[in-house]
């Protein structure tokens, strides 16, 4: 409908963002952080980068407490709305609060609950806390698919933003609310936090992946491990026979080691205000992948020191939006609140569910600084073909699987032979954070 009514591929992009925050409110929302790769018209990336940063006031020995990573200890500054701001300032055409209308609506109706949501509510089953009393039917038991859910205090809140800007958000009475909220929680946020907050812009980096050219963020977003994982595997020439016969073992066997030493490799993806990214810069490189390739076996596997990996906590959160207009214009942005309902807690003043993105921070270093973003496996990506003037806009949801479920999408497509639809329908290997190893049920055995 925004794009109809002449809206730009970002208003699409931000208005079903909004639209989705109350569809998987379990994923993502206002209480979040964002990345945006947008390709313009012209063939320039850019990177909008709004990423949840550290509090001023984090808590010194916050790390320590990585066993539980629920609670509001664990929210970092939401970024999201600093994001679409910045997305829509650059790109939109349509009015700031056009692209808020329809999920206002939504919000104040109610929404019937998906399979998707229902299935996850089993996670408050048990709890009294004001998110799983949003949940909850008048006889005191959780929603069910089907059931209606009505965010009467999101919607005022959509409303002010939609009037007032994000602003409201960050120095309004919107922000007021919504520290006093998590520091009642046992939270560390400050006004000042969500004053001082900005989304930073940059440009993309790439990589060359068969006929086409790859724009990626960079650090702390995870697309260098994207490339890493597809930089390894296109050195192994594959083609649709590699799927074929025994040659299928070989392959999936060498992908699956490439996964491992990238989980190796994700100590190197930090926040460049904070940390140097010229190792991130490396493992992108071509000749890195060849070292890496010629120590995968095609019929072994190995311990952990091998692969040099720390075990880390594996996130399921996550949604990603892939818009590509008639001008040519192309957006990929992902968004999320980290974990499943993020920190576990709503703001009752404002409709917010927070995130609890610090805990990203587990398992990659031993020290976090404030305004400090953490280390993310998001990678919205962008892929150009000069040679045919084609354009792919892809990402990923589901945490710390993006990686697995991209790299997997795009070995399919580039090389194996398959269209883009068979590619993404496709059943995945996943390899979680301590290299073991997940299948969906319909995976060849």
């Amino acid at each position: 409908d925004i794009l109809l009514a002449g809206g730009s591929a970002v208003d699409g992009a931000i208005a079903a963002l909004i639209c989705t925050s109350v569809i998987n409110p379990q994923s993502m929302g206002l209480g979040g952080g964002v990345i945006f790769t947008i390709r313009e018209k012209n063939g320039k990336v850019k990177i909008i980068n709004a990423r949840e940063t550290t509090p001023q006031e984090v808590k010194a020995d916050l790390l320590s407490k990585c066993s539980s990573s629920t609670g509001a200890h664990w929210v970092g500054v939401p970024g999201e709305l600093r994001g679409y701001e910045r997305a829509h300032r650059l790109y939109g055409r349509l009015p700031w609060k056009r692209l808020f209308e329809p999920t206002i609506r939504l919000a104040r109706d109610g929404v019937k609950i998906s399979k998707l949501l229902s299935l996850y509510l089993i996670v408050l089953q048990g709890q009294d806390s004001a998110l799983s009393r949003l949940f909850m039917r008048s006889d005191g038991t959780l929603m069910k698919e089907g059931d209606t859910v009505k965010f009467d205090k999101l919607a005022d809140t959509l409303q002010k933003i939609a009037d007032g800007g994000a602003d409201e958000f960050y120095s309004g009475d919107v922000a007021k609310a919504l520290v006093r909220d998590v520091q009642e929680a046992g939270g560390s946020l400050t006004e000042e936090d969500l004053k001082s907050f900005q989304a930073t812009e940059s440009p993309a980096w790439s990589v060359s992946l068969d006929k086409y050219k790859m724009f990626f963020p960079p650090p702390p977003a995870g697309g260098a491990i994207l490339s890493f994982i597809l930089n390894v595997m296109e050195g192994y020439e594959l083609n649709p026979k590699s799927i074929q016969g025994y040659k299928l073992v070989e392959t999936y066997q060498r992908y699956v080691e490439a996964c491992k030493f990238a989980n190796g490799l994700k100590q190197f993806i930090k926040d460049p205000k904070f940390s140097s990214d010229k190792e991130a810069h490396d493992l992108i490189k071509v000749d890195f992948a060849g070292r890496v390739r010629n120590m995968i076996t095609n019929a072994k596997t190995h311990d952990a020191q091998y692969y040099n990996v720390t075990p880390h906590a594996d996130t399921q959160g996550t949604t990603h939006v892939s818009v590509l207009a008639e001008d040519g214009t192309a957006v990929s942005v992902t968004s999320t609140i980290n974990h499943i309902f993020g920190s576990g807690v709503l703001s009752v003043n404002t409709g917010i569910i927070l995130n609890n993105e610090l805990a990203d921070f587990c398992g990659r270093t031993k020290h976090i600084q404030p305004g400090e973003r953490p280390p993310s496996s998001m990678a919205p990506v962008v892929l150009y073909s000069a040679s045919d003037d084609h354009t792919l806009v892809i990402g990923g949801s589901g945490g710390s699987m993006i990686t697995t479920g991209m790299a997997t999408v795009l070995m399919n497509y580039l090389w194996l032979g398959k269209t883009l639809r068979e590619s993404i329908t496709s059943p995945v290997v996943y390899v979680d954070g301590k290299n073991e190893l997940a299948f969906e049920r319909t995976f060849d055995q």
